[in-house]
């Protein structure tokens, strides 16, 4: 069983920074790929970002390429989402997520499918 929390999400204005971090307990997630996921209210749970679990593969949403950037410090047991340029469509409860075997995620990372333990989330909000 693996134990996820993730931290620093807040309010803060359009064109604003923010970096989310996604802390592991209870096992190491070094060896597993973690995908990043929002949801706003009223709408579908969705893919941002995920890493494979070396952190050489990378993979975003549209919607937030060129201006989001996952990462992790495998020595620390954490994963980032560095978030810039931030709008106000960007507001919602993020999400980190790992699936329940090390290595390669068997299926795909946009998928929330894929990812068997998940955090308690973090809200963001972006005001205009």
């Amino acid at each position: 069983q693996v134990q996820l929390v993730e931290s620093g999400g807040g309010l803060v204005q359009a064109g604003g920074s923010l970096r989310l971090s996604c802390a592991a307990s209870g096992r190491s997630f070094s060896n597993y790929a973690v995908g990043w996921f929002r949801q706003a209210p009223g709408k579908e749970r969705e893919f941002v970002s995920a890493i494979t679990w070396s952190g050489g593969s990378t993979y975003s949403a549209n919607s937030v390429k060129g201006r989001f950037t996952i990462s992790r410090d495998n020595a620390k047991n954490l994963v980032y989402l560095q978030m810039n340029s931030l709008k106000p469509e960007d507001t919602a409860v993020y999400y980190c997520a790992v699936p329940l075997r090390a290595g390669s995620l068997s299926g795909s990372y946009y998928s929330p499918y894929n990812y068997d333990y998940w955090g308690q989330g973090t809200q963001v909000t972006v005001s205009s």
